[in-house]
């Protein structure tokens, strides 16, 4: 069983519920009570995180959506899109006792050829990187924050 672990992030007040098959954590965008993992407890803190701090519409933000790599069915944690239905935002999270390592980026990197996302989040809860893509000249750069959301990015 998981015991939830204080994040490098704000606490926020999550409906937590104990059966006997487990714990469990209410998902607000998906509306349904969720097993709760390492890895959900820090995908529900960045959802927060997102819509009360960098304030991201609750509406736009859909979770685990489905995606082709190749001959691959995958799985990307967080899609933030805007008003206009444009996707701004990718966000791979992992458990607070997995490394961000090269590997983690590459994964991201890899999501990102199907999505085209011009920015990109990773975290486990206690280390959050921030990436800002730049399609035409196929760079990034790392950014210091997650910026604040805009209607048309």
């Amino acid at each position: 069983m998981f015991e939830p672990v204080p994040l490098n992030l704000p606490p926020y007040p999550f409906r937590i519920k104990q059966e006997a098959s487990g714990t469990f954590i209410f998902d607000e965008i998906r509306k349904k009570f969720l097993v709760l993992t390492p890895e959900e407890w820090v995908r529900q803190h960045l959802v927060q995180f997102i819509i009360k701090e960098k304030k991201y519409p609750r509406s736009l933000i859909k979770l685990e959506g489905g995606l082709r790599l190749n001959t691959l069915a995958k799985r990307t944690d967080v899609i933030v899109y805007n008003s206009s239905g444009e996707k701004v935002l990718l966000i791979e999270c992992k458990a607070p006792d997995v490394k961000i390592t090269q590997k983690v980026f590459d994964q991201i990197a890899r999501y990102n050829i199907v999505h085209r996302v011009p920015l990109l989040a990773v975290s486990n809860g206690l280390d959050h990187y921030f990436c800002s893509i730049d399609f035409e000249s196929q760079s990034y750069q790392f950014l210091e924050s997650l910026p604040q959301y805009k209607s048309r990015a």
